[in-house]
């Protein structure tokens, strides 16, 4: 292979259980939207679900339905809705749906008319974050809404939630302030009536730190993957996580050159003596940063090297040295670092990004390799 993110499912089912102990009383969901945050969803939610995550979590309806028709029949919510988008589709698929205002409530009870069967929803209140999520001053009304709903057999309240705007930040005011809000809607909610299965609010970091959260449900998003949520918390060795995703290539070109000789676009990069120069076949149309020019670094011959010049849509070269290295050997640039190879977390630092990022945007280009897979449906 020209290159390769080699997925380890293994640690990812090992990510999952450490995530679980974090919050020993609370259901665990496992957060799959783009594409796993790159890793595949499919494999991924298999993989979560042989660890024991009772729910999946995706962004989109799309990505929702494309589990479902992949075979898993657990439960699951999607929260990213539009007008028009495929209520009815969910609803017949049993997928949890969120609502944030009375126009999706009113969209979720159209497709309720047209499956013919009541619908799941959850709740959502914006507690702070100022994205999606019913205002505190709109919550009366999205809560009576959906109570006479409920009581008209048409849907089942299974679920009030919100989202952490700083959770990655230990100690920033916010944190306080966004669990009291939520504290609030819940009580609310349920003295007019409702009744949900889980209530929840606790992301990726606010699961490793934030046990006054938990409430009876996490949502695993960056953690499971084995990625620290932020710096302050910790690497994910220090949290007890495993990098999932190795990224590596096949070095396409080893040569020697003069000193002096310009590398890459704009020449950024001058060999400031004989050197080899070795060339990584993977560039930002794979989804490495055009921002790692001249600091993202990889592990070749042994030795960690920094992209020498700028990286081009398809390729980046590294600068060798005296060191030898031959077409063909291999390549790394992010992994769990047992073999000295960045991580991912480096990779952010590098380029002034977050570890989210890094993992994310890698394209299809690059095939998905699966390792540690273990026997049975896992839905």
């Amino acid at each position: 292979m020209r290159a390769r993110a080699v997925v380890d499912l293994a640690a990812l089912r090992a990510n999952v259980r450490a995530l679980r102990a974090r919050a020993p009383r609370a259901q665990l969901m496992a957060v799959v939207k783009a594409d796993a945050y790159g890793h595949g969803a499919v494999p991924c939610a298999r993989a979560a679900r042989q660890a024991g995550a009772a729910w999946i979590g995706t962004a989109t309806p799309e990505e929702a339905l494309a589990l479902r028709a992949a075979g898993d029949t657990g439960r699951m919510l999607c929260w990213l809705w539009t007008p028009g988008g495929p209520f009815r589709e969910a609803v017949a698929a049993d997928i949890d749906i969120s609502v944030s205002g009375l126009w999706a409530l009113e969209e979720v009870l159209a497709a309720v008319r047209a499956a013919g069967r009541p619908a799941r929803v959850q709740l959502k209140i914006d507690t702070g974050l100022g994205r999606n999520g019913c205002t505190p001053a709109d919550w009366e009304k999205l809560v009576a809404a959906a109570r006479e709903a409920e009581e008209a057999g048409s849907l089942r309240v299974t679920g009030v939630w919100s989202h952490f705007a700083c959770a990655d930040e230990p100690g920033h005011p916010s944190i306080r302030a966004q669990l009291a809000v939520f504290r609030d809607a819940v009580a609310y909610a349920e003295a007019q009536g409702l009744d949900p299965e889980v209530r929840h609010l606790a992301n990726s970091p606010a699961t490793l730190t934030l046990p006054e959260s938990h409430f009876d449900l996490v949502r695993t998003g960056v953690a499971m993957y084995g990625i620290s949520p932020s710096p302050e918390l910790g690497t994910s060795a220090e949290l007890g996580l495993r990098p999932v995703m190795t990224l590596s290539a096949s070095l396409a070109s080893v040569k020697r050159v003069p000193a002096g000789h310009g590398v890459s676009y704009g020449h950024l990069y001058t060999t400031p003596a004989e050197t080899t120069l070795a060339l990584v076949p993977l560039g930002y149309a794979d989804g490495i940063p055009r921002s790692a020019s001249g600091t993202g670094q990889v592990l070749v011959a042994g030795k960690r090297r920094t992209v020498a010049g700028r990286v081009a849509m398809d390729q980046f070269v590294v600068d060798l040295g005296d060191d030898a290295a031959a077409v063909g050997d291999e390549a790394v640039l992010f992994g769990p670092g047992d073999r000295g190879e960045p991580t991912a977390e480096d990779w952010a630092e590098a380029t002034g990004t977050i570890a989210y990022e890094v993992i994310t945007r890698i394209t299809g280009r690059v095939p998905r390799v699966y390792v540690g897979e273990e026997e049975g449906p896992g839905a």
